[in-house]
């Protein structure tokens, strides 16, 4: 029996979860024969119809909410499509990443909709900064120890892979990214360290709630497997947990 999905929190205008990495949110024509999804789970588990609002990868886990009423999901979607959302991820990379920096490199769609030499390139901005390190006393590439590093991620914009590409071009690619990774890397992990997936989580969320009262900021924990690759590695101090916090909204200025 399928375990129910966690509910981080929930009102009569929208709901949150913790999705789970491996599970897509909503039927794709790109993912033939699966027969499981994030929007199917939900609105069984609640007993109703459930909208989303915005998307996570397959393989990213993490926070994700839904509006529970068709005037909730137009406020939702106008507030992500107007970049007025706070994201926060947490990402396992190769190599020492940079203490704090901006990645602004200009992104093609991957919509497979014509070839991505087709389609321009759109503005993408991405902060990330190192909250921690470890080395390996094993030769994964080239050299006799391998580096990685936890990395907060926080995107500005949502093109789709962004965290992924950007963190790719930049030297640091995500461990687990069959795409955009290395290989070895992340045959290591699965292999040695019983980490088998994309180590990218989202884990933090913050937008205005669509009722216009108050704001929402919503943090989630990370799953078993890489709660225990933290622990393993000495980063247990950066495990998020599971909270929702009430925020005030700032009064317009007066003119």
């Amino acid at each position: 029996m399928t375990e129910p999905l966690t509910i981080l929190y929930q009102d009569e205008h929208l709901v949150a979860v913790h999705k789970p990495a491996g599970l897509l949110v909503h039927r794709s024509k790109l993912a033939g024969g699966v027969s499981e999804f994030l929007l199917q789970r939900l609105r069984n588990q609640l007993g109703q119809r459930v909208y989303p609002v915005h998307r996570l990868d397959r393989p990213t886990s993490g926070v994700m909410i839904f509006a529970l009423d068709p005037v909730s999901a137009a406020r939702l979607g106008e507030t992500f499509t107007q970049r007025r959302v706070t994201k926060r991820y947490l990402a396992v990379v190769r190599g020492t990443g940079p203490e704090h920096e901006w990645l602004d490199y200009a992104l093609r769609e991957e919509d497979g909709s014509r070839p991505k030499a087709e389609m321009p390139p759109l503005e993408a901005l991405t902060e990330i900064r190192r909250l921690d390190g470890v080395e390996l006393p094993f030769q994964v590439d080239r050299y006799p120890a391998s580096r990685y590093s936890l990395m907060d991620v926080r995107p500005l914009t949502g093109r789709r892979h962004q965290i992924r590409r950007h963190l790719s071009r930049r030297g640091y690619p995500i461990i687990g990214d069959a795409k955009h990774g290395k290989g070895n890397h992340n045959r290591f992990f699965a292999e040695r360290l019983g980490c088998p997936r994309l180590l990218l989580a989202a884990v933090g969320l913050s937008f205005d709630h669509p009722a216009g009262e108050h704001g929402l900021a919503l943090s989630c924990a990370l799953d078993a497997t890489m709660t225990a690759l933290f622990q393993h590695f000495g980063w247990a101090g950066h495990l998020p947990v599971d909270s929702a916090c009430r925020l005030d909204i700032a009064p317009p200025a007066a003119t």
